[in-house]
């Protein structure tokens, strides 16, 4: 008798039948991320407060940094960084030292997610390389924020890793520690007014 097939969908609380292997972007449905990113923690959970800092709440940032650094910014580029960590609602958030040591099949998992994804959001499969370009460097600048207020970071050792942010550019902005419920409502709000203006 021949071996069962391992399993590469996953069943989400929607409905939906996601294959991880080979995502439809009929199978992905926001209130799924923002659900799944709300209970992801960042850092490992590795982090001060009486909630972890979830992904969904890094995405929230994230994007408003980019919103900040962006002049007049166009509204498909604001969701695409509020997604940029979208695929981590299924394949979780892990440190860069431990996705190097998983080598490439993370990223390639990771690229097949982000493509079905943007798609079933209106955006095109592979964003312009300098939309990608200021995302990542409104990522750093959150991981510098996160890594000096939670996660035990001195400024010098952040400075390090992740560059030194524009103090301007952060200037009001706060590293947020809330019931993953409150973020998920505000995730789930912040994609439907994105979505609805173009």
């Amino acid at each position: 008798m021949a071996p069962k097939p391992a399993r590469a969908w996953q069943k989400m609380l929607s409905g939906r039948h996601l294959d991880l292997l080979d995502p439809t972007p009929v199978d992905i449905e926001i209130e799924d991320i923002a659900h799944g990113l709300s209970f992801v923690a960042r850092w490992n959970g590795q982090t001060i407060g009486d909630y972890a800092y979830s992904v969904a709440e890094h995405s929230l940032l994230v994007e408003q940094l980019y919103s900040r650094m962006t002049p007049k910014p166009d509204p498909k580029w604001q969701l695409a960084a509020l997604l940029h960590d979208a695929p981590e609602y299924v394949i979780g958030d892990m440190i860069s030292p431990v996705k190097n040591a998983v080598g490439p099949g993370y990223n390639d998992l990771d690229k097949r997610l982000m493509a079905a994804i943007h798609i079933r959001f209106g955006l095109p499969a592979m964003i312009p390389q300098h939309i990608k370009r200021q995302i990542k460097k409104a990522d750093k600048i959150s991981a510098w924020m996160e890594a000096t207020r939670i996660a035990g970071f001195s400024e010098a050792e952040a400075n390090w890793f992740f560059g030194i942010p524009d103090a301007q550019l952060i200037s009001g902005l706060d590293i947020v520690l809330r019931p993953p419920m409150q973020t998920r409502a505000d995730f789930t709000a912040r994609h439907d007014t994105l979505s609805g203006q173009f």
